[in-house]
């Protein structure tokens, strides 16, 4: 299997997002190697032994993504029995050509760019942990967005992303049968009717996943599955709640579309 390498002084995390991007658009299998904090020449150098030493088990030479500030780190990777490519100069060229601004750089360069949104992110990470699942109804004042739906169609994890990425503050609230049965909102959740999102799942995919946290119970069961996902989608259309499927996106993609309809700010940059 041939092997990509996202290497940088940093995290490394452009790289790996750059590397990534790019690699998905090929019918190709790789084994992802990253690399972070590379910041001298001792250890670029034991890098490229790394880089030589599986080029010569494979047979292929490895792609090699990175970032680095220093251009002496970079002249060892290049040097390397790979195929090399520099995706912060090969930008960063081109903005200096727009903006006639030479850049400075300097090593962890990421870190606390606007040190207010860290602060942000933290706040939102600890607000979707307390406010998970319903469990705390007294806080909805301070929700940025809260996400509707059944047991295990991604909420959990979509309102953790949500915060630790973009530092919005994510609420979570589960339907119950009983609120399905009757087709109304709980009444907790009225007064925020415009800070809902509902989540909807395909009633196979969901009975798959319940099965791996009570396998054979009606819980799990896709006759279960099937009722509750169309009560919870009429109760959506009935109250003008905006909801979207999860079943065929990852986390990232369900906040990305969220973000790009509710039009909720990022805490990011």
């Amino acid at each position: 299997m041939r092997s990509a390498f996202y290497i940088s002084d940093g995290t490394a995390i452009t790289a790996e997002v750059f590397g990534h991007a790019t690699l998905s658009l090929f019918p190709v299998e790789f084994k992802h190697i990253t690399i972070p904090f590379v910041e001298t020449v001792e250890k670029a150098l034991e890098i490229k032994a790394q880089i030589n030493a599986c080029s010569k088990i494979s047979g292929e030479r490895p792609l090699v993504f990175y970032t680095f500030v220093n251009p002496e780190l970079s002249d060892i990777l290049n040097e390397a029995d790979a195929i090399t490519y520099d995706f912060l100069t090969t930008i960063s060229d081109k903005v200096q050509s727009e903006l006639k601004v030479a850049p400075v750089p300097r090593t962890h360069r990421t870190h606390s760019i606007h040190e207010k949104n860290y602060d942000f992110r933290i706040d939102a990470v600890n607000y979707a942990l307390a406010n998970d699942d319903g469990s705390n109804l007294k806080d909805y004042d301070e929700a940025d967005i809260i996400l509707v739906g059944v047991s295990r169609c991604g909420k959990t994890p979509t309102s953790l992303y949500l915060a630790l990425q973009y530092g919005i503050k994510a609420a979570n609230y589960p339907f119950t049968e009983d609120d399905m049965d009757e087709l109304r909102l709980p009444k907790a959740l009225i007064p925020y009717r415009k800070k809902l999102f509902g989540l909807t799942i395909e009633p196979e995919r969901l009975a798959a996943i319940r099965h791996e946290r009570m396998a054979n119970s009606r819980y799990a069961s896709l006759r279960q599955c099937r009722l509750e996902i169309r009560e919870v989608e009429m109760l959506y259309k009935n109250n003008k709640i905006p909801y979207l499927s999860s079943t065929h996106y990852s986390v990232e993609e369900i906040s990305a579309k969220i973000l790009a309809e509710t039009g909720l700010e990022r805490r990011k940059y």
